[in-house]
């Protein structure tokens, strides 16, 4: 091989080594661009959580459901059209996400000041950890830089998000399958430490009669819940403070107190019990687990650099 050649292969991977790729996520991304979308964001989402505390449950929810469906690029927030089949009426989103307003509220924001800068993906992102941080969760640092996807996907939809009867080695397998750990999935189910769920969720789980749940639970949650009807009454998965950001999921799942059969078997003589059980007694492992968590979903799979792109409105294509 010629010398120059040799020199030319050195100089471009000596390039390559240090030139930043356009496709690369920073928590500094829009510093030039758009300075105060972070700070606008979190604004809004502050005001979104204060008007209704059960709201940080579902923008947290929102983003998980974007993530595990063609990675974090707000396909979620697309609304049918002849060309794009919603995610929105998949069966894990149908009349239960919710929060979309509350991302378009914020949205509107950084566009009034940065138009046509900032992502919804990004958005998104961003409005669950302000979520966390408003009831009183923990606190990450989110990298920025996603753009938008022009595609959603309801099959997908369908087949990758967990559900609420999910077996153990399911939800290990699904988890797995976006790179995330057993350790990861354990601490990302403690979101269920807020929010409520369905009765439809949850109604085999109370009626089973099954030694895996307290019968006083049981019967408590069956006031709310009747055999037949109320598919859409609301019970809290955490009973105890279900407002509140804590630790007392877990406490729940060891008195086998878990509302969804999907939280319960994550303490249920498994490969998982040791986990619930140290996240138990230790708060602060959860919430940092919980975060660093947070952070490794929030990257799978993002559209970055010329990929994707910024919509006005998040429901729509440009």
């Amino acid at each position: 091989m010629a010398f120059s050649t040799i020199l030319a292969i050195t100089a471009l991977l000596f390039l390559s080594s240090t030139i930043p790729s356009e496709a690369q996520l920073s928590p500094t991304f829009y510093a030039t661009t758009c300075p105060n979308a972070v700070a606008t964001i979190r604004t809004s989402i502050r005001q979104a959580v204060s008007r209704e505390r059960r709201m940080a449950a579902s923008l947290l929810r929102l983003h998980f459901h974007d993530c595990f469906v063609q990675g974090c690029d707000a396909s979620i927030l697309l609304d049918e059209t002849p060309s794009i089949e919603s995610e929105k009426t998949a069966g894990p989103n149908d009349q239960s996400a919710r929060g979309y307003e509350v991302i378009d509220a914020a949205k509107s924001a950084v566009e009034r000041i940065c138009p046509g800068v900032v992502s919804c993906a990004d958005i998104l992102t961003l409005a669950a950890r302000d979520a966390s941080v408003a009831v009183g969760g923990p606190s990450w640092e989110v990298k920025l830089g996603r753009r938008d996807s022009t595609t959603a996907s309801r099959s997908l939809a369908n087949s990758d998000l967990p559900g609420p009867s999910s077996d153990l080695p399911t939800l290990i397998s699904s988890f797995s399958g976006k790179g995330l750990s057993a350790r990861d999935m354990v601490a990302l189910s403690g979101a269920h430490t807020i929010g409520q769920a369905q009765c439809f969720l949850f109604r085999d789980r109370i009626y089973s009669n099954g030694t895996d749940i307290d019968a006083g639970f049981a019967n408590t949650r069956r006031r709310q819940c009747p055999q037949s009807g109320g598919d859409r009454n609301l019970a809290p998965l955490d009973l105890v403070t279900p407002n509140l950001f804590d630790n007392n999921y877990f406490r729940n799942l060891m008195q086998r107190r878990g509302l969804l059969q999907s939280d319960q078997v994550l303490f249920s003589g498994g490969s998982t019990d040791s986990i619930v059980s140290e996240y138990s007694r230790n708060p602060r492992t959860f919430a940092s687990d919980f975060a660093n968590a947070m952070i490794k979903m929030s990257e799978i799979d993002p559209l970055t650099g010329q990929n994707g792109i910024i919509r006005r409105i998040c429901s729509a294509v440009n």
